[in-house]
């Protein structure tokens, strides 16, 4: 198993820029792959960006393509998403969550950061 806390979050301006990490405890993190998600009021949860366990493959909503960027250092247990000139529709509760490498969903989820970005 693995626990997951996310920081980093806040209220930023629209072009700002913003770290998330996502920290994880627990065994063996090099095994899971790892996804940040968003959800905002009144709007279904979105799936933002994904990585692979060995951090060789990652994956973009559309929405973020060419200005989120999602990486991990295994040996700090931790999933990064860089977050470049942001949007005030960039705003949401962003979570991290994890899953075996075997396993067809990500069962391991962090309890989120708020990101808010004024226009």
């Amino acid at each position: 198993q693995v626990q997951l806390v996310e920081s980093g979050g806040g209220l930023v301006q629209a072009g700002d820029s913003l770290r998330l990490s996502c920290a994880a405890s627990g065994r063996a993190f090099s095994n899971y792959a790892v996804a940040w998600f968003r959800q905002a009021p009144g709007k279904e949860r979105e799936l933002v960006a994904k990585i692979s366990n060995g951090g060789s493959t990652t994956d973009y909503a559309d929405s973020v393509k060419g200005r989120f960027t999602v990486s991990r250092d295994n040996a700090k247990n931790t999933v990064y998403l860089q977050m470049n000139s942001l949007k005030a529709e960039d705003t949401a509760v962003y979570v991290c969550a994890a899953r075996w490498i075997g396993a067809p969903t990500y069962n391991y989820w962090g309890q989120g950061t708020q990101v808010t970005v004024s226009s």
